[in-house]
């Protein structure tokens, strides 16, 4: 497959130009992102790579890190961690309250923010210190030390981050959190800060490509049951209240993050990285999901 001449011709198409959304504005540090970034990296399980534009430029990761913490949660939990969340689609918006008292404080899926919740009280409660296991998972995955929490932009989440904190304050009082409040949402709010380019996210994500193992070592990281999982609930739940239509246009397993990017496997084949800061009104990059779009029409190979 020649991916750099596909990567090359989707580079060509598209420009920020060409769509009408918005960056984030509601955490105060992602709207001074320049609207005109765009990147993105293809990782193959052949040990090659492929890129165009900004794909080794850091940006906010934000909700793909629930990804990481899902499979950390997973490690320490099995299957146990499913009486704590569901694994169904919300159809809701990421940050919606509305589900909660109707299913007893159990969250839909781990991706929205209520579960995402959940998981970060599980890490919490049970590791000794979870943001730094946290950077050590993600540093070991990708084989780079030089992955960080952005400080600047987890202060900007500290500071204007109510609904969350409301989101655990309800949750808590239906019974499903443990710990208190304040480190909950510090480790919440440090995991979406964390700052990673296209490249980075790309080498990251082989891990579910590649059935739990490192490609470039072979080491054991995740039970291919647990990546089995974590893939389901990427194809099904991973694009907010736009899973159906992310699935029915690309036909990959992913996840979104409102910073912009997008990250997508295609099992034991590749994962690729797509990052542009423009969103749609679902909260998905719109040029990434554009680009993703056309990775699957030209090379015509997706999961279906």
């Amino acid at each position: 497959m020649e991916y750099q001449k596909i990567l090359d011709t989707i580079h060509d198409e598209m420009s920020y130009r060409d769509v009408s959304g918005k960056v984030a504005s509601y955490i105060p540090e992602l709207a001074k992102v320049d609207r005109r970034k765009f990147g993105m990296h293809v990782y193959c399980g052949d040990n090659q790579h492929f890129n165009f534009g900004e794909s080794k430029e850091k940006f906010s990761i934000q909700s793909i890190s629930k990804v990481f913490t899902l499979a950390m949660g997973m490690r320490l939990m099995g299957e146990d961690l499913w009486d704590r969340v569901d694994v169904e689609p919300s159809g809701d918006p990421f940050n919606s309250l509305t589900q909660l008292e109707y299913e007893s404080g159990i969250p839909r899926n781990p991706f929205i923010n209520a579960g995402a919740l959940v998981i970060s009280d599980i890490l919490v409660d049970q590791l000794k210190d979870p943001k730094q296991e946290l950077l050590d998972f993600v540093r070991e995955i990708t084989g780079d030390d030089d992955i960080h929490y952005d400080k600047t932009v987890a202060a900007s989440e500290q500071a204007t981050g109510y609904r969350n904190v409301a989101l655990v304050n309800y949750i808590k009082a239906l019974g499903n959190i443990k710990c208190d409040v304040q480190p909950i949402v510090d480790f919440y709010f440090h995991q979406c800060s964390l700052a990673m380019s296209c490249e980075q996210l790309s080498k990251a994500f082989m891990l579910f490509a590649n059935r739990g193992r490192l490609l470039e070592t072979d080491k054991k990281i995740l039970k291919p049951k647990t990546v089995k999982r974590i893939n389901a609930l990427m194809q099904t739940c991973g694009f907010y209240d736009e899973a159906g239509e992310f699935s029915f246009q690309v036909g990959l397993p992913g996840k979104s993050g409102v910073g912009g990017g997008i990250v997508a496997i295609h099992p034991e084949n590749y994962s690729v990285a797509v990052w542009s800061p423009i969103l749609n009104e679902k909260g998905n990059s719109e040029l990434g999901m554009k680009a993703l779009e056309r990775l699957t029409t030209l090379t015509g190979v997706s999961v279906f």
